[in-house]
């Protein structure tokens, strides 16, 4: 059984067990979190798809920890004008262990 849910702007494909790096959520380490946002569910009886979610499906998960992903460097350069701007930035990430799926 597998849902595909959709947080952050992005979607994600889970079944339980799964562990997953969202974009940072504002719940606390050790919380439970329910994903309302469910836009299929495939179970024994075929796959379920919402237009564009499903009614009544939900999906829960525990956040484990929060964390930051790789560092990226944003370089900005103009030849022959002494213009260089170096930034570097680190996306943070949200890693929830999904624990359920309701259809």
């Amino acid at each position: 059984m597998y849902a595909i849910i959709e947080t952050g702007g992005k979607q994600y494909k889970v079944q339980a067990g799964d562990v997953i790096f969202v974009e940072k959520l504002s719940a606390s380490e050790g919380d439970s979190i329910t994903f309302d946002r469910v836009l299929a569910v495939s179970n024994d009886n075929g796959l379920n798809v919402g237009s564009p979610l499903l009614a009544g499906a939900s999906v829960t998960g525990k956040v484990e920890k929060h964390v930051k992903g790789e560092k990226i460097i944003v370089y900005k350069y103009k030849p022959k004008k002494n213009y260089h701007r170096k930034q570097g930035h680190r996306q943070p990430y949200t890693k929830v262990t999904i624990e359920a799926i309701k259809a």
